[in-house]
């Protein structure tokens, strides 16, 4: 394909302006560098990116759909982008194993990363040449923040095909950790031959971490650098070889003839060839061979079957002034696995739109594709967005609504369900960009207004679901390890009290017992409506009471449950706390926790993670956004019980937090935060069943506060606290 032309790399290409610097996520510095290795995506080390992104250096797991923002400079100015993770091959030790040491292991291989630019740049950039690297190369290397004088000499002294050592020239700037992930430059061959990935620092003090005084003995100014060739095996490994080679067209393409006819019959001149083919060059990012001449039939064909967004581009350009063409396009285009739905443009702006909605919206799209496309293949590729908007993109459209009529594409009956599911700002976004595609492709307007109202009628039912069944406990303190309990059950008509003695004294197992005695039963009689959730109503004192991990004794085989397996309250069915105490405490907030339950699937999720964090200032947060529905709670235990406290009376219908006293960071929390708010309870009821067969991988203990002000109490539960006694 020599007539359309992807901006190569060049010896001539200015080695400071090929150096990325990457930015950390929440503090907006520079925590490592990366290069250029094509127009819209760069190299750096996958270490840089975690440290961008807030986690550990040397964890290991993808970034899935996180964003990275990056700095691309020029010569007088520099500008901000974000970037995706498209490649990732994590750290891992000499001998093949996981878990990179920080400290004590000083070699390790893979720790690359590609990042993916999401727009692309307003300027030209030539990516460099690169190289093999090789001992004796007299090399360059410069700081993150890619200023002129940033930059350190250096000379390969080893280079095993896995890690070249560089020495340090004895004046000027050393190579340290902010280099991680920049380009080493041959200065000698105009090209890069490797990124940095580390450098030995000078012996510290144990204690203050001071650098000891200098001694000839001390290893000065030595680095290593990951050299190309293992990059390049690396990357291969993990399917970029994009990378590496120039794609053609496959000639058994069943699309490829098609398309070559099509072409030579809607442009008969080669001057109407040569300016669609510019036209949609300059849509993909591509430059041309010739501003007059133009390509022929055969490479334009090829070309819509190697860039999977020239068809879309070319279907774009033509829709205007050649509509009857596009039908025999877009089949032809069926017939190829390249080819995509979405133009760059359409593609980068739903990512966009994605992006900004919130987190609890986004956990929703498996659901929504669920009930969109009932019968279409499940997607089989992991949680990322991008993953699943490229399987969508490649589906089929659904049934027409008349014998001329194009399909409505299946991403499209997807982005509508979704639409109707949203608050209204995203939701007009959502539907004005399908408008914009289905104009595109010529679908008729009348056909996504059907998938429109189909989609409204599913998000009507969601929003009128009925509620699971539910058993409420009121349980009271009568001493260590002793409580007296009171169940109600409501299956949607209301609290009804059950035979249960509210004033015997029970075990922890015994009441364990008597609620799986009371759920089960309860369970039996509505077996398809799902498990009923378990509301347990405490006073404020109680809220971290292990109910959940209590183990039942007492029940016998005439209530269905035999005694040969453990019957775990928390890891059967869903448990829930809330405190009437706490609701009922300040009346003033009822509007407000109404409100807040309004927006259930639709409204914010917060997370409160500073320790620092008291009443105060918890209090002017939920002040200032009264659309936040659901609140994550990841500090220690003093200030953990104050925040969780203050957010119940102020009518935060879910709050979760991990009532684990050990840890500085939950693992239950933070998977959870990912949830659709109505899914938490069962989710929680899942990572704690579990976390009995892996507790070293789910090791939390999450607990979570369900307040829905829409569903009766009973009423001993509303009296003074006095009176209850």
């Amino acid at each position: 394909m020599g007539w359309f032309l992807k901006n190569g790399r060049s010896p001539a290409a200015d080695p400071r302006q090929c150096v990325v610097s990457v930015l950390h996520s929440a503090e907006g510095t520079s925590v490592g560098a990366g290069v250029l290795v094509t127009p819209d995506q760069l190299l750096t080390c996958a270490h840089v990116v975690n440290d961008a992104l807030g986690r550990a250096p040397f964890d290991h797991r993808p970034p899935l759909d996180h964003k990275v923002r990056v700095v691309l400079h020029g010569s007088a100015t520099t500008t901000r982008y974000d970037s995706r993770v498209a490649y990732w091959v994590p750290p891992r030790r000499r001998d093949g194993s996981v878990g990179v040491r920080m400290g004590e292991d000083h070699e390790w291989l893979g720790d690359l990363a590609v990042l993916r630019l999401e727009t692309l740049p307003g300027r030209v950039v030539t990516p460099p040449r690169w190289l093999r690297m090789e001992a004796g190369q007299l090399l360059r290397a410069w700081h993150s923040e890619a200023l002129n004088r940033s930059f350190a000499d250096g000379r390969v002294k080893t280079c095993d095909e896995e890690i070249g050592y560089v020495d340090g020239e004895p004046t000027g700037m050393p190579i340290g950790p902010s280099f991680s992930g920049g380009p080493l430059w041959s200065v000698q061959d105009d090209a890069v031959v490797g990124i940095v990935a580390g450098a030995i620092m000078p012996p510290a003090d144990a204690v203050t971490g001071r650098p000891l005084p200098y001694s000839p003995q001390h290893i000065a100014r030595r680095s290593w650098g990951i050299p190309w060739q293992r990059i390049e095996a690396e990357l291969r490994t993990v399917g970029a070889t994009e990378l590496f080679e120039t794609r053609e067209a496959d000639p058994d393409d069943p699309a490829l003839p098609l398309l070559v006819d099509l072409l030579e019959r809607a442009f008969p001149s080669p001057s109407l060839l040569g300016d669609h083919a510019r036209a949609v060059a300059t849509t993909c990012g591509y430059g041309c061979q010739s501003d007059v001449a133009a390509p022929t039939p055969e490479e334009f064909a090829g070309f819509l079957v190697t860039e999977p967004r020239a068809l879309a581009a070319l279907i774009g350009v033509l829709r205007r002034h050649y509509p009857a063409v596009i039908p025999e396009l877009v089949a032809a285009g069926r017939l190829s696995p390249v080819p995509r739905l979405l133009s760059l443009r359409e593609h980068r702006r739903l990512t966009r739109i994605l992006d900004d909605l919130p987190r609890s919206l986004r956990a929703r799209l498996p659901e929504v594709v669920r009930a969109a496309l009932p019968l279409a293949v499940p997607y089989p590729g992991g949680d990322t967005v991008a993953g699943l908007l490229d399987h969508l993109e490649q589906l089929p459209g659904d049934s027409r609504t008349d014998a001329d009529g194009m399909r409505v594409p299946g991403l499209l009956r997807v982005i509508e369900y979704l639409a109707a599911v949203c608050p209204s700002r995203p939701r007009s976004e959502l539907r004005l960009w399908a408008n914009g595609v289905i104009d595109r492709l010529g679908v008729p307007a009348t056909s996504l207004a059907e998938r429109r109202s189909d989609a409204e009628e599913w998000a009507r039912a969601q929003r009128e679901r009925t509620a699971p069944a539910r058993v409420l406990a009121r349980l009271d303190r009568a001493g260590a390890d002793r409580y007296r309990l009171r169940v109600w059950c409501d299956d949607g008509t209301g609290p009804r009290q059950t035979s249960v003695n509210g004033e015997a004294v029970h075990s922890a197992e015994g009441v364990a017992g008597e609620l799986l005695r009371i759920l089960h039963s309860l369970h039996k009689t509505a077996p398809d409506s799902g498990r009923p959730v378990l509301e347990l109503h405490v006073d404020r004192e109680g809220l971290n009471l292990p109910v959940d991990e209590w183990l039942g004794s007492g029940a016998d085989a005439s209530c269905g449950i035999p005694d040969d397996l453990p019957s775990v309250l928390g890891a059967e069915y869903p448990v829930v706390v809330t405190s009437p105490e706490l609701l009922h405490r300040h009346e003033r907030f009822h509007p407000d926790w109404r409100h807040r339950w309004r927006l259930l699937d639709t409204g914010l999720s917060l997370t409160f993670d500073n320790p620092g964090l008291g009443r105060s200032e918890v209090y002017g947060a939920l002040l200032g956004d009264k659309d936040v529905v659901r609140v994550s709670v990841d500090v220690p235990p003093r200030s953990r019980d104050v925040i969780v406290q203050t957010c119940l009376m102020m009518g935060v219908p879910v709050v979760v937090w991990d009532r684990d006293d050990g840890r500085p960071r939950s693992h239950a929390v933070a998977r959870l935060s990912a949830v659709p708010v109505r899914d938490v309870p069962e989710s929680v009821r899942a990572y704690r069943a579990k976390s009995l067969g892996r507790p070293q991988e789910y090791s939390g203990k999450p607990v979570v506060a369900w307040s829905d002000p829409n569903r009766a109490v009973p009423r001993l539960h509303l009296a003074e606290p006095q009176e209850t006694a």
